[in-house]
């Protein structure tokens, strides 16, 4: 397919997606299944041009003067890759199914158009509805800051320090850029293309042969946060992640517990555990839907709650998330929120920690949950986020301090948006 071919594409599947409300991936797929002449390079490059004009679309719509889906996708050409007006017409030819040639209004829009007098949730592509949750947030800084949550999410690495060593995984993978990222010891970030599509590691030996695990530094850091030791449970282990993270930094020794009340959420588990070497890891699959682990209540060194949100701090990750999420469904995940620290607050034993973790930057889901669990449960006590950075020997993360946690923001960490508290149960 030729460029203007694939943007034509991307126009049909974004339209697509606005006609029938369906996810992004979901009306990709079907796109690919429908055009099989369409090649791997080809898709991907389609799916570049749909997540791309998902994470700008509400600034992509005000520059051009329409929120139709071929002036999205052109407003993102500009705002997301900074595509002259010139080279955006070339593609518009109208020939080799290339979209139709510019209107002169369109023309217009790409060469003058501005954010002048743009509200808050245009110039910082966010769902208006969730202005004010964001301004409490945020402040003064939310348009910066969510300006940083609509560019492109970086490419991180974990390195499997039971297996190898940042160095050395490094100099493996130096024919992809590979370096070192900001904060965590053992995090690489990998270069994304031209085009933001990430570099395919599928092959790699230091892949196939289990060095290295993808998994964002912001991720990193909250395990590594969570400082692991002696007897772990992790409750809401889903795919593994920070179950795998966990137990590297426990170097073997201890014991991690991996559970999930949705089982189908492990079972990517199993596979990444053996090409881990990891061997301090027991998956407790759940029984009827509980997990089978009420031989750990008043036990666990750490109780690591990785809680279900909203998501909001992977929109750079998931733009279609972004607009798809409604007030419903922060209301279900407030009440998720507060059931699953509830039912952690029984496994730490006297001098334990309990550490709660999500990927949103929303208060209701972070400062105001702990003070929630803390209200309702005797004998649990906040540490001092700077003193838990500290500890974990990231003094700098200090910084990031946000009431009774850390927050990180691609703005200010240049990860994923995260929230880590740590509580201790003193009786």
């Amino acid at each position: 397919m030729t460029p203007g071919g694939r943007l034509a594409a991307a126009i049909v599947v974004l339209s697509d997606i606005e006609a029938r409300r369906q996810p992004a991936a979901d009306a990709l797929k079907d796109w690919g299944l429908s055009h099989r002449f369409a090649g791997s390079k080809d898709r991907a490059a389609i799916a570049s041009h749909i997540y791309d004009a998902l994470r700008r679309r509400a600034s992509s719509a005000f520059i051009m003067g329409s929120d139709a889906p071929r002036a999205i996708l052109l407003g993102s050409l500009r705002r997301a890759r900074g595509v002259a007006p010139e080279a955006i017409a070339a593609l518009c030819s109208g020939e080799a199914h290339a979209p139709e040639p510019l209107s002169e209004a369109e023309a217009a829009a790409l060469a003058h158009g501005s954010l002048d007098g743009a509200a808050a949730a245009v110039r910082g592509d966010f769902p208006e509805w969730l202005e004010p949750a964001l301004v409490r947030t945020f402040g003064g800084a939310l348009v910066a800051e969510m300006e940083a949550m609509a560019d492109r999410a970086p490419f991180d690495l974990r390195v499997n320090r039971l297996k190898s060593s940042p160095d050395k995984v490094a100099a493996s993978l130096a024919h992809l850029s590979a370096q070192p990222v900001r904060f965590a010891p053992d995090g690489l970030r990998l270069p994304l293309g031209p085009d933001g599509r990430s570099p395919s590691i599928a092959g790699e030996p230091a892949f196939a042969k289990g060095l290295v695990e993808v998994q964002d530094e912001g991720s990193q850091l909250a395990a590594l946060l969570a400082r692991p030791g002696g007897q772990v449970l992790d409750l809401c282990a889903g795919g593994g992640g920070k179950t795998l993270a966990l137990a590297a930094l426990m170097e073997n020794r201890g014991q991690v517990y991996a559970a999930d009340n949705d089982g189908r959420r492990l079972a990517g588990l199993f596979p990444r555990l053996d090409k881990s070497g990891a061997r301090n890891v027991q998956i407790r699959s759940p029984r009827r839907g509980v997990p089978p682990i009420d031989d750990l209540k008043g036990r666990c060194d750490l109780v690591l709650v990785d809680a279900p949100c909203t998501g909001t701090g992977t929109w750079r990750r998931n733009p279609d998330s972004k607009w798809r999420v409604r007030p419903g469904a922060l209301e279900q995940r407030i009440a998720e929120q507060d059931a699953v620290l509830r039912q952690a607050a029984v496994y730490p034993r006297i001098g334990g920690r309990l550490g709660y973790v999500t990927c949103s930057v929303l208060a209701e889901e972070n400062e105001d949950r702990v003070a929630h669990l803390l209200a309702e449960t005797p004998g649990l006590a906040v540490e001092p986020p700077g003193e838990v950075a500290a500890a974990a020997g990231l003094p700098s993360l200090g910084g990031f301090v946000a009431g009774p946690g850390l927050r990180f923001t691609p703005l200010r960490t240049g990860t994923d948006g995260f929230f880590v508290a740590s509580l201790v149960r003193t009786a």
